[in-house]
C-alpha cells in the first residue's frame, strides 16, 4: 500500500480524499484563529509558486490542454525536442494557470491540488489574488500572485522568468523598492532559492564555481519552502527510470489521466535537476552496503541500463521512421542531449550548494513532512543469471552473498528515511553540507533556514496541511511591510 501512495503522490502535488496524510484528527480553525489578523492591512505581497507538474501547459495554436489531460495527441504531446542545446528544445506547449482542483469523472471526488492553500491565503489571510498586468493600486499589498512555469523546462529559465515578471510587476506598481514574500512548494523553491541566490544570471559556462550575488534579493524578501528537496530527491531518479502514473493505486487503476512516461522525463531538464546532489547521493549494493556511483556520467547510465536513454526500443526511433528524418532525431544527437542535461544538471546543483559569505539576505522558512517512508538509497543487484543489473526502489526480502536473509522491514530500514514520501527530511533541512558550513543558529543545516515545522503529511498534501498553513500565515500576516 505505501508503494501505491508513493506513486501517487510522486511529482505532483495532487491528493484524493480516500488517501489522507497521518496527522492528527483536529486541526486548527483557520478561521478563527486569523479572524482578527486577516482585516490587517499593509501586509507585503505573496507569490506562489506551484511544484512539477503544478501549472497546467495548453498548445498555444490550438488551446488544448495537454497537462492535466485524460489522453495524448500528437500535438499534445509532453516531450520537449531533443538537442544538445538546451535552450533551443520548445515546442508548442506553455503554462497558462496553477492546478487549482481537477475534476477527474462524475463519480471520482474532485482532486484538490493547489486549491485549499490559495483559499488559506484569501479567506483567512486577507489576500486578493492579484494580477500580473493590470495589478491596480494597491497590487503591492494585501496580495498573492501566481507564477504558473513551464515545469519541464531548465530551473535556470524559469528563475529568470520570474526575475523578469517580478521586474515588471514593481514597474507597474511604481515601487523598485518592494520585496515579495514567496511561498514555493516542492520544486517551486529551488526555482525561488536560484532566483534570490543570482538573479535573472545563467549558470557559469566554464565550469567555474558560481558565487552567489543576491540579485534578487532586491525582489524577494523570505522564502517559504514546502517539501522542497534541497539536496534532491532519489524518487526523481526513480521517475526517470520508471515514469509516473498519477492514477497508479486507484483501486481499479482506471485511467483517468495521461502519464508521464520516463520517455517525457527523459526530455525535460528540471526532473534530472531534481535528482540528489553530488555528496549526497547514496546507493547499496547486493550486500546493503554503501555503493559510490556518479549520477552525472552517462556511461553509468548505459552501464546500470538506467532510464529511456539505454533502451533499445527507444533508440530506434532515433534510427528510422518519422523521427529519424528530423536534424535531433540522431543517436548521437540523443548522446550528446543526454550529456549536456546531466552536465546541466551538476552545475544547477553546485549553485544551489555554493558556499554563503556574510549575512544572507533571503531568510528560509521550511515546511515539511517527517512521518513517511521515502525513498534515500537505490538498492543495485546483479541478476547474473540474466546478465543484467536491477535496481530496486522498492524494498523487498534480498539474501546476502553469505546466504543471510534479509526481511523486507529490514531493507526498507537502510533504503528509506523518514520524510513526505517524496523528499527526505534532511533534503528539505539541507544537513549534509551542514556538516562541514553551517548556515543557521536554530538548525543544523548549509541554508539560511530561521524557522521550520513538520507535520505527518505526503509531499502533495503539505500545502493543504492546516497546521502548517497556520504556521506559515502566522509569519506572513504579522509581517506589515516598513
Amino acid at each position: 500500500m505505501r508503494a501505491k501512495l508513493l506513486l501517487l503522490f510522486y511529482l505532483l502535488p495532487v491528493t484524493f480524499l480516500f488517501l489522507s496524510g497521518c496527522g492528527a484528527k483536529r486541526t486548527p480553525n483557520l478561521e478563527r484563529i486569523f479572524a482578527e489578523a486577516r482585516t490587517r492591512t499593509g501586509k507585503r505581497p505573496i507569490i506562489v509558486i506551484p511544484g512539477i507538474l503544478g501549472s497546467e501547459l495548453v498548445n498555444r495554436e490550438t488551446g488544448k490542454v495537454a497537462w492535466p489531460s485524460a489522453f495524448r495527441v500528437s500535438d499534445n504531446d509532453l516531450r520537449l525536442p531533443i538537442s544538445p542545446d538546451l535552450k533551443a528544445n520548445r515546442d508548442d506547449l506553455v503554462p497558462s494557470k496553477i492546478l487549482d482542483t481537477i475534476k477527474l469523472a462524475r463519480l471520482v471526488p474532485d482532486v484538490y491540488i493547489y486549491h485549499h492553500l490559495l483559499i488559506a491565503l484569501s479567506k483567512y489571510g486577507g489576500y486578493t489574488e492579484g494580477d500580473w498586468e493590470n495589478p491596480g493600486a494597491t497590487g503591492d499589498r494585501d496580495t498573492f500572485y501566481v507564477f504558473p512555469y513551464d515545469w519541464r523546462r531548465d530551473n535556470v529559465e524559469s528563475a529568470r522568468e520570474l526575475i523578469e515578471r517580478i521586474e515588471r510587476l514593481k514597474q507597474k506598481l511604481h515601487r523598485p523598492d518592494l520585496r515579495f514574500n514567496i511561498v514555493a512548494h516542492s520544486m517551486g523553491g529551488l526555482i525561488a532559492r536560484y532566483a534570490a541566490r543570482y538573479g535573472g544570471a545563467d549558470l557559469p559556462v566554464d565550469e567555474s564555481p558560481a558565487v552567489p550575488t543576491w540579485a534578487g534579493a532586491s525582489g524577494i524578501n523570505k522564502i517559504f519552502m514546502l517539501g522542497t528537496p534541497n539536496e534532491g530527491s532519489a524518487d526523481a531518479f526513480s521517475t526517470l527510470l520508471q515514469g509516473y502514473s498519477l492514477t497508479e493505486g486507484l483501486r481499479r487503476r482506471i485511467r483517468l489521466l495521461n502519464k508521464l512516461s520516463r520517455e517525457d522525463a527523459l526530455t525535460a531538464p528540471s526532473i534530472f535537476q531534481l535528482m540528489p546532489h553530488s555528496g549526497m547521493v547514496h546507493f547499496l549494493d547486493g550486500n546493503l552496503e554503501p555503493l559510490k556511483v556518479d549520477l552525472y556520467d552517462p556511461a553509468v547510465w548505459r552501464y546500470y541500463n538506467w532510464a529511456a536513454i539505454s533502451d533499445p526500443k527507444f533508440r530506434r526511433q532515433y534510427e528510422q521512421g518519422e523521427e529519424a528524418a528530423e536534424a535531433h532525431a540522431a543517436p548521437n544527437v540523443l548522446d550528446a542531449y543526454f550529456a549536456a542535461v546531466l552536465k546541466r544538471a551538476k552545475a544547477f546543483h553546485a549553485a544551489l550548494d555554493a558556499p554563503l559569505e556574510g549575512e544572507p539576505p533571503v531568510p528560509l522558512f521550511a515546511f515539511g513532512g517527517d512521518c513517511e517512508e521515502t525513498l534515500f538509497a537505490p538498492v543495485l543487484l546483479r541478476d547474473e543469471k540474466k546478465g543484467r543489473w536491477v535496481t530496486l526502489t522498492e524494498p523487498r526480502e534480498l539474501r546476502l552473498s553469505n546466504g543471510r536473509k534479509v526481511s523486507k522491514a529490514e531493507v526498507t530500514r537502510v533504503m528509506y528515511a523518514p520524510g513526505d514520501g517524496r523528499v527526505t527530511r534532511r533534503s528539505l533541512l539541507a544537513e549534509t553540507l551542514a556538516e562541514t558550513r553551517r548556515a543557521s543558529q536554530l538548525f543544523e543545516t548549509s541554508l539560511p533556514i530561521v524557522y521550520a515545522v513538520f507535520a505527518c503529511d505526503l509531499h502533495g498534501e503539505l500545502q493543504n496541511n492546516k497546521t502548517l498553513q497556520d504556521n506559515a500565515l502566522t509569519a506572513l500576516v504579522s509581517e506589515a511591510m516598513k
